[in-house]
């Protein structure tokens, strides 16, 4: 897929758009972008039209000084579709875009069909210690080594990443594209800027868990590596618990990117989930009557799929 461009609030925004019929919104990592979802894409086009966008501050996106919270990358997302004519849309979340997703669904309910959390953050304390290491003092002095270490070879990075648990596979190679794409300064100040906004020393300090109760009429799908070194799975387990009617597919032996695990299988299990599914309806007063009605005890869960 070639990137196009548009220009908002004067800053470039690259995305990728592919096929024909009802919108999927992909959203990728922290220090990812838009081609995370290269292996999925093909197989998705054949029934939806699918927007990729680079996140600003990753990728081909500008990585101004500026807003790099949650709020502000729904709000670019929200102001995306409306400058492309797209309304509705199921939107996908990886990890950070699994917690920008949450969050566009809390802002922008009109907008969201459908709900799709991959490994997401927002969902529980625990991160990787490597993440949270971005937070300490001095982060900004041993990111710009280790972006030249992934540029210049997998070797030394294999050795620094495979010392804190990162095993051979999707996990690292992702990871060592991250830190590659971080030899920029601007996009290590906007990698900085997002990490600490949502993560301290001690884990994840934004949480989305007091208001899932709001997704109970919106169809979500959880998806989760088994094996998630980054955020554990029982992260996934216990939003499940808290979404009433969720659905729950764990990969056997999958980590921190079940969809580069196994991509023919997530393909197929998004486009089930969409097809057995209706969208939620676009009413103004749900929100408002949620709200109101606050969080009730959810019935116990389905059980989940791990196969």
């Amino acid at each position: 897929m070639t990137p196009s461009e548009i220009t908002l609030h004067g800053q470039r925004f690259s995305y990728r758009i592919e096929g024909k019929g009802p919108l999927l919104v992909l959203l990728h990592g922290i220090a990812g972008s838009s081609a995370t979802w290269n292996g999925v894409i093909p197989r998705l086009s054949q029934r939806h039209t699918v927007l990729a966008p680079d996140l600003l501050g990753h990728g081909e996106s500008a990585k101004p000084v500026g807003d790099y919270s949650l709020g502000a990358y729904a709000n670019a997302i929200r102001d995306l579709l409306e400058a492309l004519g797209l309304s509705r849309a199921t939107v996908v979340g990886h990890s950070l875009g699994g917690g920008v997703a949450m969050q566009f669904a809390y802002q922008f309910m009109e907008r969201c069909e459908r709900l799709v959390l991959v490994s997401s953050g927002g969902l529980g304390r625990e991160v990787h210690p490597l993440l949270r290491a971005a937070a300490l003092p001095g982060a900004e002095v041993v990111l710009p080594w280790l972006s030249r270490a992934g540029r210049k070879g997998i070797g030394k990075l294999v050795h620094v990443l495979g010392r804190v648990g990162l095993r051979a596979s999707a996990d690292l190679e992702e990871t060592w594209r991250s830190f590659a794409s971080l030899e920029e300064p601007e996009a290590r100040r906007a990698f900085l800027h997002t990490v600490r906004g949502i993560i301290d020393v001690g884990g994840q300090r934004v949480s989305a868990n007091d208001r899932l109760y709001l997704a109970a009429e919106l169809p979500t799908l959880i998806v989760w590596g088994e094996k998630d070194p980054l955020i554990p799975v029982r992260h996934a387990r216990e939003a499940h618990g808290r979404i009433a009617g969720s659905r729950l597919e764990i990969f056997p032996g999958a980590g921190h990117f079940p969809y580069h695990d196994d991509p023919e299988r997530f393909a197929a299990l998004l486009l089930d989930f969409v097809r057995a599914t209706r969208p939620m309806p676009a009413d103004s007063k749900r929100l408002g009557s949620r709200l109101r009605a606050g969080p009730r005890s959810n019935p116990l869960p389905a059980a989940d799929s791990t196969r």
